[in-house]
């Protein structure tokens, strides 16, 4: 699916049925007549245009031809197996700078191209290219930022829920968790390679130093994306800390259950021994006696009961 869009004078985001200059082209898991469409159209190489349909696509920047292509790894949240949970990872996404022109593809819907589209972007205009790509990539760290702030307050709610857990689901959730903090990791790494170069070589269509206010936006985002994959870093020592913490306390849990279930099976065991006895087809004790039955379970109940308290003493309950 392409759609082409256009900042009038008050910068308000409108679509449009042609391409003209200073438009956003949007191509969302594009077929293969678009992508021949976008080739002819304005004239960039198909593989710039393919790039980020790979999943395994690693952020990059080079130019060719005229035209500029910035792959980048942007956060995306998923519904899990399960439901009720929610799977962080990441996916490509590619930005192709042309003469008059700026093209976004990628393969799902997200957040990220969806604050552009839904106007919460502050000075936002699709005719100010360099802008616009900088306002991408400033953008994409806070929502790394934001995503990891979630996958913090999950591990904390986990961490409450552990202590009286016998399961294997809050070790799951944590590993699910610590996965996402891997893929995060891994994809602001490249990403700032990426905007390390943006900021000290200069490509096709990228002219960063002309404005102090594009330079300022870039350092920005070199900040907020070192800022994310620290924080990354200190969630991912965290949970790896923390795991065998959490498998130690289940293990812990299941230890007392089966103390208690061992206690109550000791206790429960005298009467059934004594009852016994007194069931076998031979001479017993107090077998003439009316009152025999009330002494025998009254001893049986003094016998348990001393027996719980010395279980108890011991901490067997």
């Amino acid at each position: 699916m392409r759609t082409i869009l256009f900042s009038n004078e008050k910068n308000e985001l409108q679509k449009i049925d042609a391409v003209r200059d200073g438009c956003w082209v949007h191509m969302l898991d594009p077929t293969k007549e678009e992508i021949e469409w976008a080739c002819e159209e304005f004239g960039v190489e198909k593989d710039f245009i393919t790039a980020a349909l790979d999943e395994e696509e690693r952020p990059r920047i080079e130019s060719e031809d005229g035209n500029t292509l910035i792959v980048i790894d942007i956060p995306v949240v998923e519904a899990g197996n399960t439901e009720g949970t929610f799977v962080y990872t990441t996916m490509p996404m590619g930005i192709i700078l042309c003469n008059e022109y700026i093209i976004t593809v990628c393969l799902k819907k997200n957040q990220l191209i969806r604050d552009f589209l839904d106007n919460r972007v502050k000075s936002f205009g699709t005719y100010k290219r360099m802008r616009f790509v900088l306002q991408l990539m400033y953008r994409n760290a806070t929502h790394y930022l934001q995503y990891l702030k979630q996958i913090n307050k999950i591990s904390d709610g986990v961490e409450k829920n552990v202590h009286r857990s016998m399961k294997n689901k809050e070790l799951v959730l944590i590993l699910s968790l610590q996965k996402s903090l891997v893929y995060f990791s891994t994809s602001l790494k490249s990403n700032e390679i990426v905007l390390e170069k943006m900021q000290k070589y200069q490509y096709a269509n990228i002219n960063i130093r002309k404005y102090e206010d594009d330079a300022d936006l870039l350092e920005d985002a070199i900040i907020e994306n070192k800022q994310a994959i620290e924080m990354a870093g200190i969630y991912s020592n965290i949970l790896g800390g923390t795991m065998e913490a959490f498998a130690a306390i289940i293990s812990n849990n299941l230890n007392i259950v089966m103390k208690l279930l061992a206690s109550i099976t000791i206790v429960m065991t005298i009467p059934n021994i004594i009852s016994g006895f007194f069931g076998m087809n031979v001479p017993v004790p107090l077998a003439g006696f009316g009152w025999a039955f009330y002494a025998i379970v009254g001893a049986v109940a003094v016998i348990c009961a001393i027996v719980f308290i010395i279980l108890l003493k011991k901490k067997m309950f």
